[in-house]
Formats: structure tokens, sequence, C-alpha cells
């Protein structure tokens, strides 16, 4: 039984009060924004994915009734996606040939339904727009062994201009992006932070093909937990080997713990550095089935 005429158009005031209240909030929640803008006019580096992630975080834990996660999620991407764009040029590059058009569909739901987005049929072309200032943002297939031309290969140096993992997309629930169920990673030219529960990836170049086994020994033996790899090898008799390690913790350039696994690698070490990270994406609870 539907409730009775008067009550039903004193609910329905109720929301249009509701709905004022939270539009004078985004009005100021806007005019904030533009004062920390006014504050960075001479930093570039606008974009913050490691606070961003924290605020979706404290939301989420805070979030009671019925109203669903991944809305309230998806609410405040955009909100931030469109509050960002106040604060400097911001469009994405993203990986996205005509058969994976599901990378298309994270970037859009994490970086907002108007944010420019370019399409590029290479994860390359896509880490190649931030290096080269046409994009903020790239987006890129989370990497997998059988890669066979790995774009992460190419993030050899630890400077300003290099793009660097800042986020793991989706980071709250995957909605109904197309997709085969392959994450993404984003790449920018902004600094990878520390947000309390965060992966590192970091870059091993050697002279030779030393086993994962090995490589695990030793990280391990820093106190650098690996918990993923992926590897690539070159060709030629005295090619090397590359491998890409995820480590379940917060590592940045400078931390010794990487001093200590070069030293052990010796002779054998090319190269060892960090191409960036990401915060813990939010695990939704399961939905409850329908009967």
């Amino acid at each position: 039984m539907s409730p009775p005429k008067p009550l039903l158009e004193e609910l329905r005031r109720e929301i249009d009060q509701i709905d004022d209240a939270i539009h004078d909030l985004l009005v100021q929640r806007t005019r904030i924004v533009e004062r920390i803008a006014a504050t960075k006019t001479r930093d570039k580096n606008f974009l913050r994915p490691a606070r961003e992630a924290m605020i979706l975080r404290r939301l989420v834990a805070r979030h009671t009734g019925a109203f669903p996660v991944v809305v309230l999620a998806r609410i405040w991407r955009e909100l931030i996606s469109g509050l960002t764009r106040l604060q400097g040029p911001y469009s994405v590059s993203v990986f996205a040939p005509e058969d994976k058009r599901g990378f298309w569909d994270i970037a859009r739901d994490h970086y907002g339904s108007s944010t420019p987005m370019i399409a590029v049929n290479t994860p390359s072309a896509a880490v190649r727009a931030v290096a080269e200032g046409t994009a903020a943002v790239g987006v890129v297939p989370f990497p997998a062994d059988d890669d066979s031309d790995p774009w992460w290969r190419f993030l050899t140096a630890d400077d300003a201009k290099t793009p660097r993992i800042v986020a793991r997309l989706p980071f709250c629930g995957r909605g109904n992006s197309r997709s085969d169920d392959r994450d993404a990673l984003a790449v920018s030219l902004v600094s990878y932070e520390r947000t309390g529960d965060d992966r590192t990836l970091v870059r091993i170049e050697l002279t030779e093909d030393l086993s994962r086994g090995r490589v695990k020994d030793l990280l391990e033996a820093a106190k650098l937990p690996p918990i993923n790899f992926c590897s690539w090898l070159g060709s030629g008799a005295s090619a090397g080997s590359l491998h890409l390690v995820e480590i379940a913790d917060f590592v940045d350039a400078k931390d010794p713990r990487l001093t200590v696994v070069a030293s052990r690698l010796g002779d054998t070490l090319i190269r060892i550095n960090t191409i960036g990270g990401y915060a813990v994406p939010i695990t939704l609870p399961a939905e409850p089935r329908k009967s």
C-alpha cells in the first residue's frame, strides 16, 4: 500500500531539501578546491591519487544503509574528477583498441564521464602520451607474464620526466564495464605516495637469466615481500633479463632495502628501480543473490 498523498508530498519535500543541501555543499566544496588551486599555481602536479584513495576508503568505512557502496564510490569519483579539472589540464590516454574496450570503461568510471579521453592502440602509446605531456594520465593493462612487448620495461629512470604507476583500476568495484576481468594501472608524472595499504612495482634488470626463485629469496631476505612476478627475456646470446616484482609494501626510490638487494646481486645487476605503485583497491562485500 502506498503512503497517503499528504505524507508522500511531505517526503518528496524532504528529498528536495536534502538535494538542495547536497548542492550547497558541492558549491562550498568547489570554492575550497579553487582556493587550493590558487595556492598551487606553480605546481603542475595537481593530481593526488593517494589522497583520492584515502578519501574513498574513509567514506566506504563510514558508510551505512542500503545505498550501494559501488554507486557511492562512483559519485565521488565523478566529483573528484570534475573538481580536478579546475586545477589544470586534465586528460586521459587509454589503451583501448577495438577489441579491448573494457579498459576505456574502467578509465571512464574512475576518471569521470566528462573528462577528455583519447584511445590509443598500444600500452606504450598511452605511457608516451604522459611522458610527452599530451595526457595527464595513461591507463594500461595490468602486467601479465604472457605480454610479448611489456610496456613497463621502458620505465628505467627515477626522475620527474618519467611516468610512474600511481593507481590500480578499478579501485572500488568493476560495475558494468566491458572487460575480460583484467585490471588496469594508471601512470602519471605525479609522485607515488603512501596511503597505509600499498603495493610497489620494482623493476630489476640483470645481465643474465637469474631464476625467479633466486630473486624472490634475495627480496625476502631484504624484507621486501614479493607477491607477483612478470619476467621478460631479451634476445641474443648476451641478452639479460628483466623482472617486474610486485612488493606488498610502500617502497620509494631511496628505500635502503633496495640497496641491500643491489649489493647482493653484485655484478649481475644492471639496474633496480621502483616504477611506482598503488593504493590497494577496496574489496566490496558480495551482493546477496536474489531468489
